[in-house]
C-alpha cells in the first residue's frame, strides 16, 4: 500500500495542477513499469476517489490542520489516505502506518509526525469532521465546484442536486449487443451462463449488476457485445437509419456510435475525426465487430479538406463539449473545467454545426449531440442555429425521457443532450 498511496498523491497533484487524469495514470504507468495489476488497479482507485470527493476531503483536512500545508506532495499522500479510510478496505491502523511510511519514501520524514496525528485524529473525530465538512458549504457537501452548483441550481431548479449526487457515484457498466450476431435475450442467457447478472436497460443494452474486465465478457472479441453507456447508446437509434444511406459520424472517436449505427444498417458511412490516434480506435473498434467505415482524418468544422461534395442523408454531430455529463467516469472534469470553457465550446460547436449543414441533403436529418447537462452547450445552441437557418426544424422524438432532449445522469445512464434536425 505504501507505493499506492505515494503514486496516487502524485497522480492527485498532477491532475490538480492541470493535467488529464488517464495521461496521468498512463504516464505513471510507464515510469513505474514493475507494478503489478492489483497495485496499478489500486492506485486508480485512490485518485479517482480523492478527485470525486475532493471538495469533501480538502474540507476535512483543513480542520484537522492547525495552518494550512504548504507541502503538495504530502497533502496529495494525506488526501488519498482519507479516501482510503473511508472507503474501509484496509485495517486503518494499517492504513495509517502505510501513510507515515509512504512520506518518509519521499524525503519527507519531518512529516511522519504531523500525518500520523492527523490521521488519527479523523478516525478519533470521524462524525463530527464529516458533519462539519458537510456545513462547511456548497463545495464541501457537494464536491463540486462552487460555479458548476450555481449554474445547475439555476438550470435544474428541481434536479440540481439529483444530478450532482449522480455525478458523485461510480457509473454503471453498459453493454451494446450487436444484433448482428446476437439477441439481447441470448446475450442475457450467455452472461448468466457465466455467471454474470445484467438488466436490459434499452433496444439493445445491458446494465451488468458487477463491473467486469472486458476481456472477460463472452463474445467480446468477436465483436458480439460492446461496452457503450445506455445514454449514448440513444444516437443511432434517433438518427433512424435505413440500408442504403449515406451517412457521417462527424466526431467518431472512438467509434462506438460509429459502429452501433453500421450494426443497424448496411450503410455507405464516413467516419471522421480530427485526432488521428484516436481515428486508430474507431478502425480497431470496427475490425472487432465486423464492420468496415469509410475513417478520413479531418476537421469537422472545415469540410472543403475532407468532403467529395457527395451530401449526407444523415449526419451524427457529436461535438466537443464540457463532458459534464459524465463527470462520474472522468471526476478530474469537475476541477479541471473553468465556467469560461463553456463558451469556447458553445462557440465550437456553433462552427461545427455551421460547417456541416450544408452537407446534409434536402430530407436529410442531422442529430446534434453532447454529453453535457449545460445550457449553453444545449438547449441554448439549438435555439440560436434554428433562429439562423430558416430551412431548419427540430423534430420529436419517440422517447418520454428526451421530451426537451436532455438526459440527466441516474443509474441507468450518463448525461446527454440530443437535438434531431431536420433540412426543409
Amino acid at each position: 500500500m505504501l507505493d499506492t498511496l505515494r503514486l496516487a498523491g502524485q497522480a492527485l497533484n498532477q491532475t490538480l495542477g492541470g493535467r488529464n487524469l488517464n495521461e496521468v495514470l498512463q504516464a505513471l504507468h510507464t515510469r513505474h513499469s514493475a507494478l503489478t495489476a492489483q497495485q496499478r488497479a489500486a492506485i486508480q482507485d485512490l485518485s479517482f476517489g480523492a478527485l470525486r470527493f475532493y471538495g469533501h476531503y480538502a474540507a476535512i483536512l483543513d480542520l484537522l490542520l492547525q495552518k494550512p500545508l504548504s507541502d503538495d506532495a504530502v497533502r496529495g499522500v494525506l488526501l488519498v489516505t482519507l479516501h482510503q479510510l473511508e472507503s474501509r478496505k484496509t485495517p486503518p491502523h494499517t492504513v495509517v502506518d502505510q501513510a507515515v511510511k509512504a512520506v518518509q519514501a519521499i524525503n519527507k520524514t519531518w512529516a511522519k509526525g504531523l500525518v500520523n496525528a492527523v490521521l488519527r485524529n479523523f478516525l478519533r473525530q470521524r462524525e463530527a469532521l464529516l458533519a462539519q465538512a458537510d456545513a462547511a458549504g456548497d463545495v464541501a457537501r457537494y464536491s463540486h465546484p462552487q460555479w458548476w452548483i450555481d449554474k445547475l441550481r439555476t438550470q435544474y431548479p428541481h434536479d440540481w442536486q439529483t444530478i450532482l449526487q449522480a455525478n458523485n457515484g461510480h457509473p454503471p457498466m453498459t453493454l451494446r449487443v450487436n444484433r448482428r450476431k446476437s439477441e439481447v435475450s441470448a446475450y442475457l442467457d450467455l452472461l448468466r451462463r457465466h455467471e454474470m447478472d445484467a438488466d436490459p436497460v434499452g433496444e439493445a443494452a445491458l446494465r451488468l449488476h458487477q463491473p467486469v474486465a472486458v476481456a472477460k465478457l463472452p463474445g467480446f472479441a468477436d465483436g458480439v457485445v460492446s461496452v457503450q453507456d445506455a445514454g449514448a447508446q440513444r444516437a443511432a437509434q434517433l438518427l433512424e437509419v435505413a440500408d442504403g444511406m449515406h451517412v457521417l459520424d462527424a466526431c467518431a472517436a472512438p467509434g462506438g456510435k460509429t459502429a452501433h449505427l453500421l450494426e443497424l444498417a448496411d450503410l455507405t458511412l464516413t467516419a471522421l475525426d480530427s485526432d488521428a490516434t484516436r481515428l486508430e480506435k474507431v478502425g480497431e473498434n470496427l475490425r472487432r465487430l465486423g464492420l468496415q467505415a469509410d475513417c478520413r482524418c479531418g476537421d469537422a468544422a472545415l469540410p472543403v479538406d475532407w468532403w467529395d461534395g457527395k451530401p449526407f442523408q444523415r449526419i451524427l454531430a457529436d461535438v466537443p463539449c464540457s463532458a459534464s455529463g459524465v463527470v462520474r467516469r472522468h471526476p478530474d472534469i469537475k476541477w479541471l473545467r473553468r465556467e469560461a470553457d463553456l463558451a469556447v465550446f458553445a462557440a465550437q460547436q456553433r462552427k461545427i454545426l455551421n460547417a456541416l449543414w450544408p452537407l446534409l441533403a434536402r430530407d436529410g436529418k442531422l442529430l446534434y449531440v453532447t454529453c453535457s447537462v449545460f445550457a449553453e452547450e444545449n438547449q441554448r445552441q439549438i435555439e440560436n442555429f434554428l433562429g439562423e437557418h430558416a430551412d431548419s426544424r427540430r423534430l420529436p422524438v419517440a422517447d418520454a425521457e428526451l421530451a426537451d432532449g436532455q438526459l440527466i445522469p441516474n443509474d441507468q445512464h450518463d448525461g446527454f443532450f440530443y437535438a434531431l434536425l431536420a433540412k426543409i
